[in-house]
């Protein structure tokens, strides 16, 4: 399942060579050595289902010919000791099995002019190899699909023991018994190995190519480059990308480069440039989802401050005297999407926001008060929860600038205790518990990450995460 996981992500091969990731992913030897694990056990079970066809024949002894038949040829055990998966620079991965065997129950039956014998037969076969490459593709639907190409298989040393019936007779035909088994048994191998490759297309049709996040944004895996594969890992590229559900319009920006350290600790790596936080910003802003309306109902009991006329009315005297004992709300609307910078172990939010101040009328109705500036600066936690990407934010400062005045004029600055109180104690709440939602990582079938590390770097965040697939 992991191997497939990872040559799913390397057949996603509509490729935008112009275009710089937004996400990029390693698979180290770690990784590979889990890979041909589960690759292995696959294999072994396709290899015990080995039910051979009936094989009979005629054989030329000394005594004159013999008819023989074999039949009911099942597998029962299979022993794989030796395997490799090696990936073959510029190529992809290579499956190679040495020194297998497997051992074979069957019936025989032989005439010989009016002399009729049967029984059961035993089979041993050793120093079994076979090889195959795998070659990526893209299936009619756009999703990737596997194959194996270039298969051979080798059955060596093979020896039999035979039950029943008179030795000198089923003597005669040993060796040919052992030719037709041979043959029939590598013929068998291949198509199982290739079977056993196909069953894992069903597998990729579950990777999130185009992940949902939430009812305003998906993100796009796809592949913006082909993989560069070397002896020890694949690399991959990949898109990366938040859109607005069904409208997928390109931002103002575009990925800058970033690379990877070279790490090899963990089976995974994947790095999340900034541009990905950036372009949901921008989808989540061009939704709208980032403008809130505020009540005081919003404001925790025990604070002080209240969204009315009268706590206004302290720092804003004409408030209270134009507008007396009424309720107030407050519109936070984005004036453009936020900007996010990852410098080494530290990640902050820029926002650019408009904060209008109504008072509202008996009737209901919203008198406009004043617009402000404002422009916010937060540290944010970023941090892997199952397989999801998410964040936590936390206020640094915060500065006011006077828009517009239905008013006069006033000193904003008094009002920065109101606003902070608005921040710490509404908006960035809501944004917390949006954040901890998180956003899909690429994933496949019952895929699990397990010892888990992520690290704030120059432009991006990198993950290292081992795999476990848990069906």
């Amino acid at each position: 399942m992991f191997l497939c996981w990872c040559l799913s992500l390397v057949a996603l091969i509509p490729l935008t060579t112009s275009t710089n990731p937004g996400v990029k992913v390693k698979l180290t030897a770690k990784g590979i050595e889990y890979g041909r694990q589960l690759a292995m056990a696959s294999i072994l079970q396709k290899l015990k289902t080995i039910k051979l066809d009936d094989v009979s024949g005629k054989e030329r002894v000394s005594i004159g010919k013999v008819k023989y038949s074999l039949k009911n040829m099942n597998m029962v055990d299979v022993g794989l000791p030796t395997a490799t998966l090696d990936l073959v620079p510029g190529t992809g991965p290579k499956l190679s099995i040495v020194n297998a065997n497997f051992r074979l129950h069957g019936n025989w039956r032989v005439r010989y002019h009016f002399v009729r014998d049967s029984g059961s037969f035993n089979l041993n076969a050793d120093d079994i190899s076979f090889s195959t490459s795998l070659s990526i593709m893209t299936d009619p639907t756009g999703r990737p699909a596997v194959r194996s190409v270039d298969c051979g298989a080798n059955v060596g040393k093979m020896s039999v023991r035979f039950r029943g019936g008179a030795s000198w007779l089923y003597n005669l035909f040993k060796k040919s018994i052992s030719r037709a088994i041979q043959n029939a048994m590598e013929k068998k191998i291949c198509p199982l190995v290739a079977n056993a490759v196909s069953d894992l297309n069903n597998n990729l049709k579950t990777l999130n190519v185009l992940a949902k996040v939430d009812k305003f944004a998906e993100i796009e895996y796809s592949m913006v480059a082909s993989p560069a594969v070397s002896t020890t890992s694949i690399d991959l590229g990949l898109k990366g990308e938040f859109y607005n559900i069904g409208k997928h319009q390109e931002p103002p920006f575009s990925p800058a480069v970033f690379s990877l350290p070279p790490q090899i600790n963990n089976m995974l790596y994947i790095g999340v440039s900034s541009f990905t936080f950036e372009s949901a910003a921008f989808v989540y802003n061009t939704a709208g989802a980032l403008s809130l309306d505020i009540t005081d109902d919003m404001i925790p009991k025990s604070s002080p401050v209240r969204l009315n006329t009268q706590t206004f009315g302290f720092f804003i005297p004409q408030i209270a005297k134009r507008f007396p004992g009424m309720m107030m709300k407050l519109l936070l609307k984005m004036s453009k999407a936020p900007v996010i910078t990852f410098e080494p172990n530290n990640a902050t939010v820029q926002s650019f926001a408009s904060m209008t101040a109504y008072a509202i009328q008996p009737n209901a109705a919203l008198t406009p008060l004043f617009v402000l500036n404002l422009v916010s600066s937060v540290s944010a936690r970023v941090f892997v929860s199952g397989m999801r990407l998410a964040g936590a934010v936390t206020l640094n400062k915060m500065d006011l600038t006077l828009g517009t005045s239905d008013v006069g004029d006033f000193q904003v600055s008094t009002l920065n205790s109101i606003f902070q109180t608005v921040l710490n104690f509404v908006v960035i709440p809501r944004m917390n518990v949006q954040l901890a939602k998180g956003y899909p990582l690429p994933t496949l079938g019952k895929m699990k990450l397990v010892n888990t590390q992520l690290l704030v770097l120059k432009d991006h965040v990198m993950i290292g995460t081992d795999v476990q697939f848990t069906g």
